[in-house]
């Protein structure tokens, strides 16, 4: 993997695959102890301004403040990652679905630790004139391969989302793919596509204006800006829960001390009242662990995903 790394530099560099973030930490010197003792750098690998980019710049004000030491963040479209990566879930999905990738995720990387979950919702354009899952079910077993759906590109959440939604209810749609979650929604809230599965600060203001119609979250729970939408189970569909996670990786060779000297800054930082305060207007709700945490919930979420992989053969490459 190309990660530009002198022997003196920091960086922290969160990245999003098949569904989660990802923190790396330049291998340091030996000096643990006194780190960070220079500026901290996060790498978000997508655009300036996007979700993730806004999440982040609010986490990492806080632990500039616990640290005494700027925490830059710097959004590098593109760096690093595989182009279907989307979220520290990626770090999961992205080799189930390619074998050319430039980086190996268990190999280049450890965890840091969780850091967020948007909860994904599945909304329709208000001209498909459906109000349940179980008529747009319905609806979609009539017409198999009639209804449209958009995603941000194969691979993506947007995308992989709605083929766990075909599976779990037996449907077939046609995905259109677009570059990007913004030209996604905005076809979604156009009409030139009439469904899709994102994540709620992409399109919380879309439903509260009117011009998307929502149906049911992914998620084991409600949420908390959207509370009055169902879950998929509440809704009737089993076997369908999901989360687009975010979480923090180290590049492989990063002391343990460093890794949980920044374990605990996220985690405070994730604690924070006003932090929690300023993610949840955005949507985003704190998910904050240890890195065991992560690498066992990794290693669960990868067995899921191999599992629909491979039953919807599923491939980049």
């Amino acid at each position: 993997m190309e990660i530009p790394m002198t022997h003196f530099q920091r960086f922290l560099s969160m990245a999003f695959l098949a569904l989660g973030l990802v923190l790396g930490l330049a291998p340091l010197p030996g000096h643990a102890a006194e780190f960070p003792e220079k500026p901290v750098r996060i790498v978000v690998p997508f655009p300036a301004g996007c979700r993730s980019d806004a999440a982040m710049r609010v986490v990492a004000r806080k632990m500039s403040e616990l640290w005494r030491q700027p925490v830059l963040v710097s959004s590098r479209a593109g760096r690093w990652l595989h182009p279907a990566a989307g979220a520290g879930s990626g770090m999961v999905t992205a080799p189930l679905l390619s074998s050319k990738l430039s980086y190996n995720p268990s190999r280049d990387f450890v965890p840091v630790g969780g850091c967020l979950i948007n909860v994904p919702i599945l909304t329709t354009h208000p001209s498909l004139n459906v109000s349940t899952v179980q008529e747009l079910v319905a609806l979609a077993r009539k017409n198999p391969g009639a209804l449209n759906y958009s995603s941000s590109g194969n691979g993506t959440p947007g995308h992989l989302s709605m083929e766990m939604f075909q599976a779990a209810t037996g449907t077939r749609m046609l995905q259109i793919p677009y570059k990007g979650g913004a030209p996604a929604v905005n076809e979604l809230v156009g009409g030139h596509v009439q469904l899709g599965i994102n994540a709620v600060p992409s399109v919380v203001l879309q439903i509260k204006a009117g011009k998307l119609t929502p149906l049911a979250v992914a998620s084991a729970t409600r949420s908390r800006a959207l509370p009055q939408v169902p879950t998929m189970a509440e809704a009737g569909v089993k076997d369908f829960e999901y989360d687009i996670w975010y979480a923090l990786f180290a590049p492989t060779g990063t002391p343990p001390a460093v890794v949980a000297k920044v374990n605990a800054a996220l985690v405070r930082s994730l604690q924070d009242r006003e932090v929690a305060k300023s993610l949840e207007a955005q949507g985003a709700e704190p998910a904050p662990t240890t890195p065991q945490e992560l690498a066992r919930f990794m290693q669960e979420d990868t067995a899921r995903w191999a599992k629909l992989v491979k039953e919807r053969n599923l491939k980049l490459d």
